[in-house]
């Protein structure tokens, strides 16, 4: 379901088909994506290219996946979120609760920037 690879120190999550993120398949994804962050300070990009749709369920894991990302020092980005996706994300506000980013590459400078001493 959730493909990981590791590029340049961060952890790139992304799902192996299209579909959707909701009641069916997001506690296989929070659990997939979670266990990353049972390693102190790790740093993941979660690509939600081939996600079409995301309900209440599917925010829950989200959720739950930056709580435990916060709780263990670890960074969360999440990028290439299709239009109509974005617009749940905004009806919601998550938008603002969220790192987000318009590509991977994007996240991985972002991710770069925060992790920069002085900044």
């Amino acid at each position: 379901m959730v493909k990981s690879e590791f590029s340049d120190g961060v952890i790139i999550c992304s799902f192996d088909q299209p579909g959707k993120l909701n009641a069916i398949n997001s506690e296989e994804a929070k659990s997939e994506i979670g266990r990353h962050f049972d390693d102190p300070g790790a740093r993941l990009i979660l690509d939600l290219k081939n996600i079409n749709f995301i309900d209440s369920s599917g925010f829950g894991a989200l959720l739950s996946i930056m709580k435990r990302a916060r709780n263990n020092n670890g960074t969360l980005f999440i990028c290439n979120i299709k239009p109509d996706v974005m617009v749940l994300f905004k009806l919601l506000q998550l938008h603002q609760v969220f790192n987000l980013g318009e590509s991977v590459e994007e996240c991985k400078k972002k991710i770069e920037q925060t992790s920069t001493p002085g900044l």
